[in-house]
Formats: C-alpha cells, structure tokens, sequence
C-alpha cells in the first residue's frame, strides 16, 4: 500500500503524459504499482465482520421480528440475557434498526396535574391456538400525571366488562381520578345531540356514582390520548410478541408482573419512575360494600336445565331454590363469580377461563323428578264415573201427578 504522497505524485506525473516507465523510475516503485494506483486509488477490501456476542442469537431476533412482530430492543435484551447472551444493547440496536421501520408523527404533549385524569382504551391482540387465529381484548389505562400503567386481558369488551376493568385499573391504582378519558366508543357515548353528549346508561351511572368527570377525545383526533394510545403500543409491541399462556388467568398473571417492571422503569418523557411519582397522584378513596360491587354485576337468564351461561361457560346451581326460567344477577370480581336471586346468594365459585365448558353442581338435579314423571303431572287428566241409577215408576203415577183422569176398564 503506498503513501497518499506517492500516490498523488504519480498521478500529476501522469496528467503531464510521463509514461509508465517514467514515473516507475521518478518514484522508485513497479510498473505494476504505477498502472494501479495512476487512475486513482483501488477502494479498500472489505474487511471481515469481527464475531460479536450477538452472533449466536441473530436468527433467534429476525424469528422475532419477522414471525411474533417483536422490536423493542429492551425486551429483547432480557429475553437474550436468559438465553446465555452477555453482550449489551447497543450492537442489538444497530442489528434490529434495519428489520424495522420508522415512521412518527409530531404532536403536542398536553400534561395534566396529579390525580386529575386517568386514560383508558381498548386494544385487539391475536393468538394462535392448535393453529387457529383467536382475538382476545387488551383494557389498557394510565394515570396521565405518574404514567402508572394497568393492563388486563378478556374475552368481550361490552359495557359491563368494560366497568369491571375500570374497577380493576381503580383498585390496581389505590384510588380513583378526577376524571377519565377515552374514544367515542358506544360502550361510553351513545351519540351527541345539539353538542350535548348522551352517554350509555351504565356508565353514566357508574361515573355519576362514583364522582368522576366523563370525558371522550375529538372526532379522528386520537392523539388527545396519547399517553394510553402509546401505551397500547408498548403492550403490544413489547409484551404481546411470542407470549405464551395456558389459559386467561396465566395471560393476566403475566400482564400484571410486566405492568409492575414498566412501572418501576425510568419513564422516557417524565425521566422519573412512575412509582416514584405515583404517590403525588393523592386518588381519592375507593367506595366499599355494595356501593362498589354493584358495578361487577350483570343479569343472566337461567336454563330450564338449571344452568347459567358466562363467558362461555355453564354454570350448575342448586335445584333450591327453583330458579328454571328466572333472571338472576352474576358477579365477577377477582377470579369468582357470586350468583344472587332476590337479594339472597345462591352460589360462589371460582370463574373458569376456559370457554365452552361445563360445570355442575352436586345438588342440582337432586329435587328434581325425571322427565317422565314431568310429562305425567303435565298431562291433562279425566274422570271416568259410573252411571246413576234410575228410578221405574208406572205410567199411572205420572198421569196423577199432571191431572189426568184414566178410565179404568
């Protein structure tokens, strides 16, 4: 390799139309050499890539790009740290930064005061079982001021669930906001007349009750919840590829250990722990007894069999009292269900979370005569009696009675 000097010298020398042989003799090197570098240094050879830490495990990150969507590079890290890798962040960085691609776009950071407001929102998560697409629901909320974040797995997301995972982001929280904000979605806000909005029922009682200030963003403006809306980012981006559950209750169980790390990280936009900050939130105090509990509970019509559908699962209750044909209310709080009927509980045990599956109760059919017999009492009955005897008279005891005179002969 020669000297950047020797190489500009031969190539003036050659601008002035000195021959190979020349410049070899004026410069003292080959021939060889004057015809390569005469028109202009070669380019470097590529250097051989140096074996990193992360070797070993790359295949392992483009299955999670390319096959669960995975890159959050702080996951990924933790996950590798448990498969044996040493390395650090920053060469995993430079490898993922070209599997994906970034597209952001500004908007304006509205923050709030602590304890004024609270975010919540839906997401749709995809899994596969026995190699079927399935969907479940992602309740995700945040408290706008700490960043303290709640996340919770179900199968529906209607009214009534969506006040039980309120309920639960409340209680997981310590207290309830001053206010809450979330889409225009029907479950919240039924429509909006002469700019006055008119809200579902059951919500509108549940926050009534409760004290707190309803609020829903502007139309095709999601931004104005940007906190819960880049939450649900995170969950999904973050905590959803290549997640691995048994059943619903293992999903939440995982949910909230992870809710629990991200809230004791330093959070980008704050640069503070949302626990540090999560006591300056002062909620206001959780409500007890029935006041709280009636939120957690929907009517349900029993089967003539005595069985109560939820969630997908039939539930047995005791043959008394009859409840066959009746509505009764069910409620589900941490992982029981309570049936009552006129005030009175007819039944707690614990909520399966597996759909499609039955489960019976000892007494249930214990009073109850077969069919057979139901048909008989059910079918209408006659009488058979036998005919009453009939009195023989002469006709002479008639004709006296109606006057009449016979002549006798």
């Amino acid at each position: 390799m020669l000297r950047s000097r020797t190489v500009h010298t031969i190539q003036e020398l050659a601008l002035q139309g000195k021959s190979i042989s020349e410049i070899a003799r004026t410069v003292n090197v080959t021939r060889q050499s004057v015809r390569k570098y005469r028109d202009g240094a070669p380019p470097p050879k590529p250097r051989k890539p140096r074996p990193t830490k992360l070797d070993p495990f790359k295949a392992q990150i483009r299955r999670w790009v390319q096959e669960d969507h995975l890159f959050n590079c702080v996951t990924m890290l933790e996950r590798l740290k448990t498969m044996g890798y040493t390395g650090g962040i920053s060469q995993l960085k430079a490898f993922v930064h070209p599997l994906r691609s970034n597209g952001r776009r500004a908007v304006r950071r509205y923050e709030t005061k602590p304890g004024e407001q609270m975010q919540f929102d839906w997401g749709e998560f995809v899994y596969e079982e026995g190699g079927v697409a399935r969907k479940l629901s992602g309740f995700t909320a945040i408290l706008s001021y700490s960043r303290m974040r709640f996340v919770t797995f179900v199968k529906r997301a209607d009214t009534p669930t969506m006040l039980r995972c309120l309920m639960g982001a409340f209680e997981y929280f310590g207290g309830l906001p001053g206010a809450v904000l979330t889409d225009r979605m029907k479950s919240v806000l039924l429509s909006m007349e002469d700019g006055a909005p008119h809200w579902n029922p059951l919500f509108a009682d549940f926050v009534a009750s409760l004290g707190i200030a309803p609020r829903v963003c502007k139309p095709y403006t999601p931004q104005t919840k940007g906190k819960v809306e880049r939450s649900i980012g995170v969950v999904k981006s973050a905590f959803w590829p290549g997640v691995h559950f048994t059943d619903l209750d293992d999903l939440n169980r995982q949910a909230r250990a992870w809710c629990h790390q991200l809230n004791g990280r330093v959070h980008a936009t704050t640069h503070q722990r949302p626990l540090e900050r999560w006591p300056e939130e002062t909620l206001r105090a959780l409500p007890t007894g029935w006041a709280w509990e009636r939120f957690a509970v929907e009517e349900r019509r029993v089967s003539w069999e005595g069985y109560v559908s939820y969630d997908g699962v039939l539930y047995g209750l005791p043959s008394l009292p009859p409840l066959a044909g009746k509505v009764v209310q069910v409620g589900d709080r941490q992982g029981q269900l309570t049936i009552w009927s006129e005030g009175q509980v007819i039944l707690q045990v614990a909520k399966r979370a597996r759909s499609r599956e039955l489960v019976p109760h000892p007494d249930q059919f214990r009073t109850v005569p077969p069919a057979a017999a139901m048909r008989r009492a059910a079918t209408p009955l006659g009488h058979h009696i036998a005919a009453p005897p009939v009195a023989q008279r002469p006709l002479s005891e008639y004709d006296r009675l109606c006057g009449v005179e016979v002549a006798h002969e």
